[in-house]
């Protein structure tokens, strides 16, 4: 699956109102056949038979692609060359998205991992200059109120009890009216800390964390809606103590997960999937960093991790992080794993919408949402 760059045949940019002709679209629900766009002023205006397109003397413009809402990447460190934690800037984040919407992920979370307080505080700056641009629709604070145990790359030396200064920074951002998605290990932080977050309209996840099953299922009574990346950083399933991964399967939770390979073993990535027990709840995430159409090598607190044979490994060898995008991660999803297509569009678009309650914004081709759309090919197993 590519997304297509191919030229329409007309200037789509500056005609005021248009129709799409897709072999197929994807509507956020289900893959349908048959059916026209017509977009005015950057919206879709209606979603009608195929033989209604140009009936209105617009211009048509007719493909053999699969039409889908833009990718939702919930989970974007970077990418162009940019890491969000050392460029903590309105230009910083623009860049970010800009090196993600060239795969079609229209909309993201830029993610900041654990850091000083102080680099939160110029995030937080950052994001109230851009959300709702570039399609940027809120923010990750992906830590720092983690486990020590499961700190995965984030640094130890600034992971620390939950503060009056991450909760000022998220009052900041949810005044403003900011989405926010916070991860968090439940055992780290003061008991009602979830409950009074999910007061204040954050979205909780749990992540890098050591608890156990009955500590994630508080968690979850308390309010947490999902868990960050599936199986990383968190307790495992054994055969006496199911662990976070287990807890957050046999639950209606979100599971956001990554799919290039490295960090989830596919087949451990299918089982999952078939093991849910309320449908659509998987989220697929780039967690992405700044080697994503930028140079093959960034720093990351100090030192320098490298992309190598696809990897992106720190000195020792380790693994630092994600070299992907939500494209390329769609394709392995469909054409490795097995997902079926319809599934998987769905863990890149409406899903993710869903767990930060955007429906009405992302996610979706329905009248009155942005024309934010992108266009896919088809090869092998459909896709």
């Amino acid at each position: 699956m590519t997304v297509i760059n191919g030229q329409p045949p007309f200037d789509v940019v500056r005609t005021a109102a248009w129709w799409l002709v897709p072999k197929q679209l994807f509507d956020g629900e289900k893959l349908r056949s048959g059916l026209a766009v017509r977009i005015a002023d950057g919206k879709i205006d209606n979603v009608l038979p195929a033989e209604e397109a140009g009936r209105d003397g617009l211009p048509v413009w007719h493909t053999t692609s699969l039409a889908s809402p833009g990718f939702f990447d919930i989970q974007v460190n970077g990418g162009g060359g940019v890491l969000f934690n050392t460029n903590p800037t309105a230009d910083g984040l623009r860049m970010i998205a800009a090196a993600h919407r060239k795969g079609g992920t229209t909309a993201l979370l830029p993610t900041l991992i654990t850091d000083a307080p102080e680099v939160m505080e110029a995030a937080v700056d950052a994001i109230l200059g851009v959300v709702g641009s570039e399609g940027i629709v809120g923010v990750h604070l992906e830590g720092p109120h983690i486990s020590l145990e499961r700190k995965g790359a984030h640094d130890p030396r600034l992971i620390r009890p939950m503060d009056d200064k991450t909760i000022s920074a998220v009052e900041r951002l949810r005044r403003a009216d900011v989405p926010v998605l916070l991860t968090l290990a439940p055992e780290c932080v003061p008991p009602g800390t979830i409950e009074t977050l999910c007061a204040m309209g954050v979205v909780v996840s749990i992540g890098h964390t050591a608890a156990d099953a009955a500590t994630t299922r508080a968690a979850i009574a308390e309010g947490a809606r999902s868990v960050t990346h599936l199986y990383n950083a968190m307790t495992p399933i054994t055969s006496r103590e199911p662990g976070v991964v287990g807890a957050a399967l046999d639950s209606d939770v979100y599971c956001g997960f990554i799919a290039d390979g490295h960090h989830v073993d596919d087949t451990v990535l299918r089982l999952a999937v078939r093991s849910r027990p309320v449908a659509d709840r998987m989220v697929l995430v780039s967690d992405a960093m700044p080697t994503w159409n930028g140079p093959d090598h960034f720093s990351l607190y100090g030192e320098t991790v490298r992309l190598e044979g696809g990897k992106l490994v720190n000195r020792i060898g380790s693994l630092a992080g994600v070299h992907i995008d939500m494209a390329t991660s769609l394709r392995r999803l469909v054409t490795t794993v097995g997902i079926p297509l319809e599934e998987a569009l769905k863990m890149a678009t409406a899903n993710p919408s869903r767990l930060m309650r955007l429906q009405e914004s992302v996610g979706f081709l329905r009248p009155g949402m942005p024309a934010e759309i992108v266009l896919l090919d088809y090869g092998n197993r459909g896709c």
